[in-house]
């Protein structure tokens, strides 16, 4: 006979189940997935209501690669730099984003993209960071 499920949270409209007889998320958990579904939904408020903001839109990007929502923030890496073609950080993080999706050719691209706005902007730091990354993929 099967164990029970029991619904002991929600992670981004999903529920989280734990067998009977196995350790439930600590209370820890289950609030840090609320806190990261409210920040998402705060961040898609401002996108709405700003398209071109590059803070929303960037945060947004941010909170999705940091809960494993890849291709999401792949996106939003996208329609932050065709509104902000200078938003540097976006080319880097926007990388790395393809690299995890392994999408190598793609992210090399990007770097590229990143090393010759950096360099137009004078920002010679990210400059660095790109060209180490694209450096890296060979």
């Amino acid at each position: 006979m099967s164990s029970p499920n029991v619904n002991v949270g929600r992670k981004r409209g999903q529920a989280i189940f734990v067998k009977m007889g196995e350790e439930a998320p600590g209370l820890d958990a289950i609030v840090a997935i609320a806190m990261a579904n409210s920040r998402i939904e705060i961040l898609k408020s401002m996108v709405e209501q700003d398209p071109a903001g590059a803070f929303g839109r960037y945060g947004l990007a941010m909170e999705y690669v940091n809960s494993g929502e890849l291709e999401a923030a792949s996106e939003q890496f996208t329609a932050l730099l065709e509104h902000n073609p200078n938003y540097a950080a976006g080319y880097f993080h926007g990388g790395q984003t393809l690299e995890k999706l392994g999408r190598t050719e793609d992210a090399k691209a990007l770097y590229r993209r990143g090393i010759a706005v950096t360099t137009a902007t004078g920002d010679g730091h990210t400059r660095s960071e790109l060209e180490g990354a694209l450096a890296l993929l060979g």
